[in-house]
Order: structure tokens, then C-alpha cells, then sequence
């Protein structure tokens, strides 16, 4: 049980970066977030729960309950460069850190996530060991998974790829095709032409769950594959899922609407949105504008393009509060999306992979995808109505 008592750090409140031993030359980072919750209430469910969740999506988790093993189940986490690390209580987080010279990382994308949790009484403790590099989280499982991140998105669908044969890529232009066993997914290609053909045969061997890996990628065709192959894995030839891309879920939204890439019956859809595209026309906004319109609407509609421009994890974190939707053929058809703060998702099933593939390779565009299959969408049934 973790109470408020189990929060009073061993030997006092120290800042990680000034530990008084002896920092190897290179010290550990971490990422720390703590729970902040009232006195003698038990929070150990939610952080086991947590755990138990990203374990079960394939991530390496070590969770230790915060007894004496708290530094050796630390140590052992750095060595095979976990995941997640849960420590129960916060006195035996700060020790454990305090014996390896941790050094607390700000930014989300730096350093060991590390969770533990805090006493209210104890928030002072906290700042003055974490500094303003560590996270106060409310006790709920909305508030973890925002603290873990849409960054790792990507990790997190690649791990649910089913190791498979490819059984085919394609390449164009603009899009890339792979299919697999169970479905052919695609993926916008920021950049193609002869040089980029030329490098498909090298990928040719791999199969489904090692091209998915790719996505993790900052190579723009490696990237383009490895969205392909996880689209390929989840969005199979018969998923059962709604009609339509989804957008229209946010059609009677009261306030804004911010719009990522512009579609076709965009105007039919959503009534004045704001729209921003990469080269806007007159009533659109350029991409810089995404700091300015996203905090504070209502509600987004994102391309799918933004997952292998990487763009979509700062959207979300731009978009926080509001409701999200992914359309696009390159959007993966899985559940695993709505952890990251996205309501819908809304991607293409294809129906004709032979006739998709020939039509990518001869440079088709988006609006020419559905002769060969259909959009469809899924929902986040936990959120409320659109309204």
C-alpha cells in the first residue's frame, strides 16, 4: 500500500544533479513523474495497473513496490534499458537514484521514465528533488498516459506487429504500399523518385514486424515503410468498422475546429474550420500557426501524413484537452491510438491490393485509393458524444 508516510526521502530532500557522491562520467538519465495523492490513500492499484498496461502492449517494464530491492530493480532496469520503471514509494525512488548519480532530464524525449508516487504533504520534497524536470501527475490512468507520452505512438504500435511475410511493396511518387498477409497498408512518402526505388529491393526480405521496427526510423523512406507495414498488420481486409474517414464525428462541435491538411469534402464535413496546410491558400494557415490555432479549439482533424513527418506527437501535445481525430489512408485501424489522446481513427481497408499497388507505382493520389478500397473509421467508446 503506498500511503503519504511512505513519501519522507532517506536522509532529506536532496536535488538529483547535486548528489553528494561521486558521478561516474556519464550519470544515468531519467524521466521521473510522481502521482500526487491525499493522505493514506492507496494509489498502488493505478501505478500496477499502468504497468500492467504497457507491459501487455510488449513494452519492458520493471515495477518494484518500493521495498529494499528498489535500487537493485533500478540498476537492473538500466542495464536492459527498460521502458518504464515503477517504484512504489518516493523514499525508495530518490535512494535508488541517489546510489546511481541519476541525473533528472527535462523534455519528454530524454532519459528513463521512472513513476512513482507522492504524499500531498510531501509536493515540496518532490520539487526539491526533481526540480523542474520531474512531473506532478493527478491520480487517474488519463494523466499517466499523457506523462508517458505520444512520442513513443510509434514504439508502441510497432510492438503489436505479428511477425509475418511481406508479400509485397510498392512504391511510387508520394505513396508507399505493403502488403501482408491480412491487409496492404500505405504510407505518404515526403520523398520519392528513382534514387528512393532504387533502395526498395534491400527491404524486400524483411517481414512485417521488422519493417514496423523502421518506423522509429528519422530515414524518410525508412520511416514510409515502417508506417506502411504497421498499416498492413492493422488494417485488415476484414476489420469490421464504421463507414467514413470519421471527420464527421466532430461536425456539430461547439467552438473551433483546427483542421491539419485539407481534404476533399472538407466544407460538407466540418462548417468554417481553420485550416492549416504546409503551402496554404487564401483562408488557410501556414504550419507555424499550429502553436497559435490547436491550444484551446475544440477540436482537431489531423492527416494521417503527420505520422511519418513525425509531426503528429507534437499535435497532441498541442491539442491537449481536445478532441482528436487521425483520417487519412495512412492511419493505423488500431485501438492502441486512443491512449495517446485521439478519439477517432480513420484509415483506408483495401480491397484490391494488386490493382492499389499498380496505381501507386504509376503515381496515384489519395482521392484514386478508393477504387481499390474503402475508408472506414473506429471510435473511442469511452468518450462522450460529440456535442
Amino acid at each position: 500500500m503506498v500511503l503519504a508516510s511512505d513519501c519522507v526521502p532517506f536522509g532529506g530532500a536532496v536535488a538529483v544533479s547535486r548528489f553528494p557522491l561521486l558521478e561516474p562520467a556519464q550519470a544515468p538519465w531519467i524521466r521521473p513523474g510522481a502521482v500526487i495523492h491525499e493522505p493514506n490513500a492507496q494509489v498502488d492499484d493505478l501505478l500496477a495497473r499502468f504497468a500492467a498496461t504497457i507491459r501487455e502492449r510488449g513494452f519492458q517494464v520493471a515495477f518494484d513496490d518500493g521495498g529494499v530491492t528498489a535500487g537493485r530493480s533500478m540498476r537492473a532496469a538500466m542495464r536492459d534499458d527498460a521502458d518504464l520503471v515503477v517504484i512504489g514509494r518516493f523514499a525508495a525512488f530518490e535512494q535508488a537514484a541517489r546510489e546511481m548519480t541519476a541525473t533528472v532530464a527535462e523534455g519528454p524525449s530524454r532519459g528513463m521514465p521512472v513513476l512513482t508516487a507522492v504524499g500531498g504533504h510531501c509536493v515540496g520534497q518532490w520539487l526539491n528533488f526533481a526540480g523542474p524536470g520531474g512531473a506532478m501527475l493527478p491520480p487517474d490512468m488519463a494523466s499517466l498516459w499523457r506523462w508517458w507520452g505520444p512520442e513513443r505512438l510509434y514504439q508502441d504500435l510497432a510492438l503489436g506487429v505479428a511477425e509475418a511475410e511481406t508479400r509485397r511493396i510498392a512504391c511510387g511518387q508520394r505513396w508507399l504500399m505493403v502488403e501482408g498477409p491480412e491487409g496492404a497498408g500505405l504510407a505518404y512518402l515526403p520523398a520519392g523518385g528513382k534514387e528512393v526505388a532504387a533502395r526498395i529491393p534491400s527491404y524486400r526480405h524483411l517481414d512485417l514486424r521488422q519493417l514496423a521496427e523502421l518506423s522509429r526510423s528519422w530515414d524518410a523512406l525508412e520511416m514510409a515503410l515502417g508506417i506502411a507495414a504497421i498499416n498492413a498488420h492493422y488494417n485488415r481486409f476484414d476489420l469490421d468498422a464504421e463507414i467514413g474517414n470519421g471527420a464527421q464525428t466532430f461536425s456539430t462541435v461547439r467552438g473551433r475546429v483546427v483542421v491539419i491538411g485539407a481534404f476533399p469534402g472538407l466544407a460538407e464535413v466540418l462548417p468554417d474550420p481553420q485550416v492549416i496546410e504546409a503551402s496554404p491558400r487564401p483562408g488557410e494557415y501556414p504550419t507555424v500557426a499550429m502553436d497559435t490555432l490547436l491550444p484551446g479549439c475544440a477540436a482537431a482533424v489531423v492527416t494521417s501524413s503527420t505520422l511519418v513527418t513525425r509531426t503528429l506527437p507534437r499535435v497532441l501535445r498541442l491539442a491537449q484537452g481536445a478532441r482528436v481525430a487521425l483520417v487519412g489512408a495512412a492511419t493505423p485501424l488500431t485501438p492502441r491510438l486512443f491512449s495517446y489522446g485521439l478519439e477517432v481513427a480513420g484509415g483506408l481497408i483495401v480491397d484490391d491490393p494488386a490493382g492499389l499497388a499498380a496505381a501507386v507505382e504509376a503515381g496515384a493520389q489519395p482521392r484514386d485509393f478508393m477504387r481499390f478500397g474503402r475508408y472506414v473509421h473506429l471510435k473511442d467508446g469511452g468518450r462522450p458524444a460529440a456535442g
